[in-house]
């Protein structure tokens, strides 16, 4: 039965950041997802963890101006010196939490530039030796490009050619349902082949970008097929809710086991 993990970037958002940590656990979620936690320091973020009990799973490395537009700095050859700072910051953040798993965004660039796409490698492989004396994996993400406009890594094909060209033990791919299906499709074949680069998981309905089980998709049949290959990790929930985060959680009521459901909990009033 696949295990999932509430991404409080797009979920919960009734709540202060702070805040949405209890809502999620109280809402039946065992680990939490999110773009960036730098606006907090490490320890109020791992006393949320610690206090929910709550795993956390991934977040992203620095990704540059985010409010100016930037979606990482990997693929931006005069950006190093500022994405190795990134890192660092990013390793603080790692220690407290006690994640296991980041996401290096690669910037806005075009693959025709061989200056980017040295500038990925290079990026890459830089970040996975510093992660690796951590025991960190290092992820890449195929982002769609109506999603993300410009965004360098816009391609499965060429982010499985990476991965198995660098080789590195601890270089794995993220792999998003969402983006896959509106980039390439033929979902549940590619997680066939890819599985053994996989490292990470995330979900959304194709094409609004809502909760599971409300597009084009059958996500159940896909939390099926992940049983089957035997993934053991957890699905990261990156949706955007279509109205109050509690009211679409109708979908993980099966997947919730003996823990509370999350329908329940909302209706004895147990959360912040």
């Amino acid at each position: 039965m696949p295990r999932f993990a509430a991404n409080l970037t797009m979920m919960f958002n009734e709540w202060p950041f702070l805040d949405r940590f209890a809502a999620a656990a109280a809402a039946g979620f065992e680990a939490v997802e999110f773009l960036f936690p730098y606006e907090h320091r490490p320890d109020a973020i791992a006393e949320r963890l610690a206090k929910n009990g709550l795993s956390q799973v991934l977040f992203n490395l620095p990704p540059g101006n985010w409010a100016a537009g930037e979606r990482g700095l990997a693929s931006l050859a005069e950006r190093f010196d500022e994405l190795q700072v990134g890192v660092e910051t990013a390793l603080s953040y790692a220690e407290a939490t006690g994640v296991k798993r980041l996401h290096l965004m690669s910037g806005i660039a075009s693959r025709d530039d061989k200056e980017a796409v040295e500038a990925y490698r290079k990026a890459i492989v830089w970040t996975a030796g510093k992660l690796a004396d951590r025991g960190i994996h290092l992820l890449i993400e195929p982002i769609n490009g109506r999603d993300m406009p410009g965004y360098f890594l816009n391609d499965f094909g060429f982010a499985e050619a990476l991965v198995r060209d660098l080789a590195l033990p601890n270089l794995k791919l993220q792999f998003d349902i969402y983006h896959r299906q509106i980039m390439h499709g033929d979902v549940t074949m590619a997680l066939r082949r890819l599985m053994p680069l996989i490292g990470h998981i995330q979900i959304a309905s194709v094409p609004s970008r809502h909760e599971p089980a409300t597009g084009e998709l059958d996500d159940h049949f896909i939390f099926d097929e992940l049983d089957r290959l035997g993934y053991a990790g957890f699905v990261g929930c990156e949706y955007r809710p279509r109205s109050k985060t509690l009211d679409g959680l109708s979908w993980l009521v099966p997947y919730t086991g003996e823990r509370q459901s999350p329908i329940s909990g909302a209706k004895r009033g147990v959360l912040p």
